[in-house]
């Protein structure tokens, strides 16, 4: 998912820009938000800093609390200049809605507030959407401006046609739909995205595998696999080669991402040791069974059959981890997952990275009904080897995904891919 700066400008249609924060967020990415001193009689900033989770930045020389950081990533040990820092973190900076005024501003490199200051300090692509009175936008001025911003790479998303803030006043100049600008920022914004896995094979499993008492029914649980799909969806917007083993996942496949589809544990050890010799990253994000049923009945067990009651007898399951750890390669790096329960998980988690000598293991509260099997969001704790422990707050599992390969990203440190097969 993208980082996206979102710049404010002064206008009736400021309103709209909310729900573009809105929906960015809800999609997974992460948003910061600048307002020009004018955007402010239309919209506060704690409008968008409760929505964003981050705080607005309107004066150029203001302190920013959080130094530049975007939500899921770690704040720089100083205090960087806001302009130059917010920019050099996004990878699209988008202005919604942009002025007449502000559009003049940056297309003669005007840089006198934080907005505009940013804009020129920017590297990345660049959205504009303007918004203003149908007049203001004919006029050759403007129509002048925004055809140099386009010439210099700029993406111009079209005013609508429809109701002005005027009342009774109809013509082009509002801003379109929240969900078509998202469109747009995403459109120009992820093709740019540094593809920083480029050649990396990552291997992911996710969903939950399902241990038959009979035909019909099984011992499982109630994993989604949306946590680990985020995270190859995450690996292959950087440029990763990935597959992912899929445990009765009935998430919609992504283009680009091979998937084999698996049902029990013996299934998804079976494919991921077969694939894991291939790969350069494996991110174990599957609920496997620890125990299966000893006897499973080939055909439906007949509920007169047991009137009084039923046994079923467990045995255990393979460690699947374990032992694709005990066959790793030096240049492999290996993420587990722990679903904890509760008070201590960090302190078990931590014996479990110990134990089954892993380079980052992923820790959630599944105690808590609002994150983890089968929800939309989460919060986790990434547990690494050299004793580093970060908290990711919570948030949409695409959101948590970027934050986990970013930390796949700082322990593959100086690996190449293919770099076993090159020694």
């Amino acid at each position: 998912m993208a980082r996206i700066l979102l710049g404010v400008t002064g206008g009736i249609s400021a309103y709209k820009a909310v729900e573009v924060v809105r929906l960015a967020t809800k999609a997974g990415h992460s948003v910061r938000v600048v307002q020009t001193p004018a955007s402010l009689q239309f919209v506060g900033r704690a409008t968008f800093e409760g929505i964003t989770g981050a705080p607005v930045l309107v004066e150029e020389f203001e302190p920013d609390p959080a130094r530049g950081a975007f939500p899921g990533d770690e704040a720089p040990g100083h205090s960087p200049i806001s302009h130059l820092e917010l920019v050099r973190r996004a990878d699209v900076y988008a202005i919604v809605p942009a002025s007449a005024n502000t559009i003049a501003k940056l297309a003669h490199g005007i840089a006198d507030n934080l907005l505009t200051s940013a804009a020129l300090a920017s590297a990345v692509p660049l959205v504009i959407a303007p918004a203003m009175n149908d007049r203001m936008w004919r006029h050759p001025a403007t129509q002048a401006n925004v055809q140099l911003l386009r010439e210099r790479g700029a993406t111009i998303v079209p005013p609508a046609t429809g109701a002005l803030a005027s009342k009774g006043e109809y013509g082009e100049g509002r801003l379109p739909e929240p969900a078509d600008v998202l469109a747009a920022i995403e459109a120009a914004g992820l093709s740019y995205l540094p593809r920083s896995l480029e050649g990396v094979r990552v291997l992911v499993t996710a969903g939950g595998t399902r241990e038959p008492i009979d035909s019909v029914r099984y011992v499982g649980n109630r994993s989604s696999g949306r946590m680990g799909f985020a995270v190859a969806a995450e690996a292959a917007r950087r440029g990763a080669d990935v597959e992912v083993v899929a445990a009765n996942v009935s998430l919609p496949y992504e283009e680009g991402i091979h998937y084999i589809e698996v049902v029990t544990a013996a299934d998804l050890e079976q494919a991921t040791v077969r694939a894991f010799e291939y790969a350069d990253v494996l991110v174990m994000a599957a609920a496997v069974a620890d125990f299966r049923p000893v006897a499973p009945d080939a055909s439906k067990i007949a509920k007169d059959e047991r009137a009084e009651g039923m046994s079923l007898a467990l045995e255990p399951t393979a460690d699947v981890l374990a032992e694709l750890s005990s066959r790793r390669r030096p240049d492999q790096v290996l993420v587990g997952f722990a679903a904890e329960h509760g008070e201590g998980g960090i302190e078990r988690a931590r014996g479990k990275l110990e134990r089954k000598r892993l380079d980052a293991v992923v820790v959630n509260d599944i105690s808590r009904g609002d994150i983890g099997f089968d929800a939309g969001d989460n919060e986790v704790t990434i547990l690494t080897a050299d004793g580093t422990e970060r908290r990711i707050p919570f948030g949409p599992k695409p959101q948590i995904a970027r934050a986990i390969v970013d930390a796949v990203e700082r322990l593959r440190g100086g690996h190449a891919p293919g770099a076993a097969e090159a020694s």
